[in-house]
Parts: structure tokens; C-alpha cells; sequence
């Protein structure tokens, strides 16, 4: 059947499985606008309030269900202000396709009113990108970016569209589900180099990132730390992937970490790399980053290996099918020693978390926030956050009990994505979502209220506010003689009970524990968008801390006030 581009173009999409998608409407994506309102019984679309917004809620919901998250906007700013979540997915290898207008094929590279080159933007930022000019290779071309945002390591694609092409008239025919492409199967050889080095270690830690979190490779994991008597940690993007529950799960490692998890990898004799890039957060000064101990890496992208740090034995491929011969190729042992000595580093870190707590005189602490959080929160609630303090307290403190319940920009550390990210995970998966943000995040996007409250998608904000940029602060205090250059936000005087109350959400505003779990609890029940004003104490730190450029040498467990 004949349709236009723009019928194509969501033809298509429905065709690919999408239910939902976010975007804002602009003249040169007019007529696919038209198109989703003849296809509005197949296909939800969600107007946020910004085009950022759209990006990160296409990429919240992809996060929190492993589907390739779609958005859409118009040319020239509309494209541009697609950029930061594009680029914030780009680095947390999120599945995403980005559809934009463009002005008429006769038209470009003559400075049309709103015409920009996006491919050429978003080149560095993206797997692939399309600019569309001709009809024929129009659907074709948004399943290509389908399969290719899915396969392998995931990642966003671009498809511009000229408006001359969605006017046009084509043959439609639909088409199966656009396929992942394959992966290679992991060397055989290398394979069995990882088994002998396994087998060897005394003081095995396996290591798991975002890779690992986004194959659901949870419970295999658990098996192999089972068989070989081993701990696990993980990367910031790999919080979720294992329930905290697990005895042998010391958490997060790195600049901000647990102190066991990051103590353990430092002692250990081998680390199991199972979708970890080994980032500057991760590894600190990399020339004393893990120097007694053997590193086994698995990852689809071959440029990973060695980029970061050292690699022993690499595999690039099929992480899963390689982590699965690795597990059941190897012995299954016990390391007493090992164990024990894990076991006193949980001491340790138990003891350093009770002496911080009990300096606090402060009425509400971070600590407080989030015993209650876990106390109270639903089974599958998703927890999203913003970028700063509130972040890492995030990743310290909530108890996950399952995969894809943790939505956070890591490699970006992107501001005011929380928000719309928040909305596309509660869209995506219907379930309880609580965004934990600050007072700097929040006020970047803090416009997507009005989404979520005109949409009726009930998000549960709560905003821990210490009238300062908390992060930077930190760094201003520990590393630059307190001077504290245009990091106090408390001039600013805004009221977010009244801003939420102003948007249609509803607000409260609490500085005791008992009034935040009253609070958290009505904002459960209420369905609503809710906005918690929580006052904290502008001097609380995220510790421990290692120092920018640092080594677990130089670790911070606790700071004099």
C-alpha cells in the first residue's frame, strides 16, 4: 500500500513493537505528528515540555526495561536540544533512536530557516546516524537503526528526515521485528586461558558493570561466585544487576564505593571483568589501580580491552556465552582465607559507617532518608537519580531486589536528567518510581513537572536539598581551601512546595526523619506527582571518598567538621 514518509515512518515504528514515545512538535516534523494522531489507538505519544526531556525519558525507559527507547523532534533547535540525551545514552551504552524533521532536500546547506546539519552533530555521539533523502531507503532505514541501537553494545541512532521525504508517496510493506545482529563467539583459546586463571586464583572478585546488568545476568553470576568462593562488586551502572541480599555482594567500588568492595578488588589476585570499561571513577590513579592482581576482561566492544587499564586476558564477543564456558569450564573450590579476610573488611566498612553517623547532630541525614526509603518502598519500585552528592548516597544506601530498578546517567553525569528519565521508567514499566535528586539537578529540568502531571504519570520526587551545589562543595572543602566559588544555591530562595503546587503536583516540605517517612508514606498512596522538600545539612559528605587521581591508598573513610 502507498502511504506518505511520514505514515512510513510510524507504520514503522509500530511495526518495530513501540508502544510509547516522547517528543515536541515543530514544522518540520508536522506531518509525522499528523501521522501518530491517525495511529494514536497503536502508538502513546508523550509531550514533554523540552526536547531534552524527550531524550531522557526515551532513555529511562529503555534503561528500565532493556527495550530501545524512542523520541522525536523538529529541526534546527528542536534537533539540537536532543544532544545532551543522546550523548548521556551514548556513554551508558543505552538503546535509543532519535527521529528528526529536517528542512526539504532542495533546501539544504542554504541556511533554511531552522536548518542544521544533526548527523554531522551527533556523529561522535551516536552508533550510527541516518539523513534520510529519498523515500526508498526510509523504512529500511529505521529498522536498520532498530536492530543496530539493540545489538552488540547498545547504543543511540539518529534518523533525520528531510519534510520533502515524509510528504512523499511509497510502498509500504510491513516487516518482522528488525533482529539483533549476531555477535562473534568469544576465542576458544582465550576461553580456556580464563578457566587456568580462575582455577589459580586464591582471592577471586568478580567484577560486574553495565554490560552484565543489561544481559540479566544476575544469577549466573551468583553461581560462578559459588562455585569458586568468590565476592562480587560492581561498577556504578552495574547497581541492580545482583540483590543486595546476596552475602557475597559487597556493592559498589570505585571513587565513592563501598569500603569493602573497593578494599576486596585491591587485595584481590584476579578480577573477573563482566561488562566494565574500568573508568577513571572506577580505577582511580590506574599506575597502582589492582598491581598484584591478574585482570580477566569480557566485553562486545573490542576497544575496550586495554584502554583503560592492563588486560591479562581479553574476550571480546558474546559476553554471556563466554562468561557461561568460563563458569562451567572452571573447578569448583574454597578459599577460607579469602573469605575471612572479605569478612573483616565488612567490619571494617560497618564500623566507618557507624562512626560518621553518630558525629551527625543533624535532625535528618542522608542515611535517615534512605532507611526509610527502603523500609517503605514497594517490590520493583524504580529508583532514578540525578548527578551529585545525592547520586552516590543513592548507590550507597538503597537495597535493590531486582535487575533494571536502578536509572542513573553514569559516564555523562548528566544534570537534570533524573526528571524525564523518572517519567519514562514509570511509562515503560507501570511501576512505583522515585527520583532522588538535589537542589542543582532538580532546578535544570525541573519544566517536566508539567509532563508528568498533565499525563498523570505519578512520580515520587524526592529532592534533598542543601542549598548548595553539594558535590562541588565537597571538593571545594577537601581539595580547595573552602573556598566556596558560586556553589551556594540558598540565595535563590525558591519554594518547591509552592513550584509543585504551582505545576498541579502536590508538595511537602520536611527536616525531621518522622516527618519524611509521613511524607514518603502519603506520597506513595496518593498516585500523584509528588515533590518532598527534604532539608539536609550542607556539610554532609559522600564518604568514603577516594581523591581525584588518587589510589585506595589514599582513601577517605572520614572527615573532621
Amino acid at each position: 500500500m502507498k502511504l506518505t514518509g511520514a505514515e512510513i515512518i510510524i507504520k514503522t515504528l509500530i511495526e518495530q513493537g513501540v508502544t510509547d514515545v516522547f517528543g515536541y512538535p515543530g514544522g518540520q516534523v508536522i506531518n509525522i505528528y499528523d501521522a501518530l494522531y491517525k495511529n494514536s489507538d497503536q502508538i502513546n505519544h508523550i509531550l514533554t515540555a523540552h526536547e531534552q526531556g524527550a531524550a531522557h525519558a526515551a532513555d529511562g525507559y529503555s534503561r528500565a526495561t532493556g527495550k530501545v527507547g524512542v523520541c522525536i523532534a523538529t529541526s534546527g533547535p528542536g534537533a539540537t536540544n536532543l544532544v545532551t540525551g543522546i550523548a548521556t545514552a551514548m556513554l551508558d551504552s543505552i538503546p535509543m533512536v532519535a527521529i528528526t524533521g529536517n528542512v526539504p532536500c532542495s533546501l539544504i546547506g542554504k541556511d533554511s530557516f531552522q536548518e542544521i546539519d544533526i548527523t554531522g552533530i551527533t556523529l561522535p555521539i551516536t552508533k550510527h546516524n541516518y539523513f534520510v533523502n529519498r523515500i526508498e531507503d526510509l523504512a529500511d532505514s529505521i529498522r536498520e537503526a532498530f536492530s543496530i541501537a539493540k545489538s552488540g553494545r547498545p547504543g543511540p541512532v539518529l534518523v533525520d528526515v528531510p519534510k520533502d521525504v515524509q510528504m512523499a508517496l511509497y510502498d509500504y510493506e510491513p516487516q518482522d521485528v528488525a533482529p539483533k545482529i549476531p555477535l562473534p563467539l568469544g576465542d576458544e583459546d582465550k576461553i580456556a586461558e580464563a578457566i587456568k586463571l580462575v582455577n589459580e586464583a586464591k582471592r577471586p572478585y568478580i567484577y560486574i558493570g553495565g554490560g552484565a546488568a543489561g544481559l540479566g545476568l544476575g544469577d549466573e553470576i551468583i553461581e560462578l561466585a559459588n562455585k569458586i568462593d568468590a565476592c562480587i562488586g560492581c561498577t556504578f551502572m552495574g547497581l541492580s544487576a545482583i540483590p543486595d541480599g546476596c552475602e557475597r555482594f559487597l556493592g559498589m567500588q570505585g571513587m565513592h564505593g563501598h569500603y569493602a568492595s573497593s578494599m576486596a578488588q585491591n587485595e584481590a589476585d584476579l578480577i573477573i571483568g563482566v561488562g566494565v570499561r574500568f573508568s577513571d571513577r572506577a580505577t582511580g590513579n590506574v599506575s597502582k589501580y589492582a598491581k598484584n592482581c591478574k585482570i580477566i576482561q569480557l566485553d562486545p566492544d573490542f576497544s575496550e580491552i586495554n584502554k583503560n587499564v592492563k588486560i591479562d586476558c581479553g574476550i571480546v564477543g558474546d559476553v554471556e556465552h563466554s562468561f557461561m564456558a568460563i563458569a562451567s569450564g572452571c573447578e569448583a573450590k574454597k578459599n577460607p582465607e579469602w573469605m575471612e579476610r572479605v569478612e573483616a573488611l565488612k567490619l571494617d566498612e560497618e564500623r566507618f559507617e557507624n562512626e560518621i553517623a553518630e558525629k551527625s547532630t543533624a535532625p535528618l541525614t542522608p542515611k535517615k532518608v534512605f532507611d526509610v526509603i527502603n523500609e517503605c518502598k514497594p517490590a520493583n519500585t524504580v529508583i532514578v537519580t540525578d548527578v551529585g552528592q545525592h547520586q552516590m548516597w543513592t548507590a550507597q544506601y538503597v537495597k535493590f531486589d531486582s535487575v533494571r530498578r536502578f536509572v542513573s546517567s553514569g559516564g555523562l553525569g548528566t544534570m537534570g536528567f533524573g526528571l524525564g528519565a523518572a517519567i519514562g521508567a514509570r511509562v515503560a514499566t507501570g511501576d512505583t518510581t522515585v527520583l532522588i535528586t538535589g537542589d542543582g539537578s532538580f532546578g535544570m529540568n525541573l519544566n517536566e513537572l508539567a509532563t508528568a502531571v498533565s499525563h498523570n504519570i505519578p512520580v515520587v520526587i524526592v529532592l534533598m536539598n542543601n542549598g548548595v551545589l553539594g558535590m562541588v562543595r565537597q571538593w571545594q572543602t577537601l581539595f580547595f581551601g573552602a573556598r566556596y566559588s558560586n556553589t551556594v544555591l540558598g540565595a535563590r530562595q525558591t519554594d518547591f512546595v509552592k513550584l509543585a503546587e504551582a505545576f498541579g503536583a502536590l508538595g511537602f516540605r520536611v527536616s525531621t526523619q518522622e516527618d519524611f517517612n509521613k511524607a514518603f508514606e502519603e506520597a506513595l498512596a496518593s498516585g500523584k506527582t509528588v515533590v518532598i522538600d527534604t532539608l539536609i545539612d550542607k556539610d554532609e559528605f559522600v564518604l568514603p571518598m577516594l581523591p581525584p587521581g588518587g589510589s585506595i591508598d589514599d582513601i577517605i573513610t572520614n572527615v573532621k567538621k
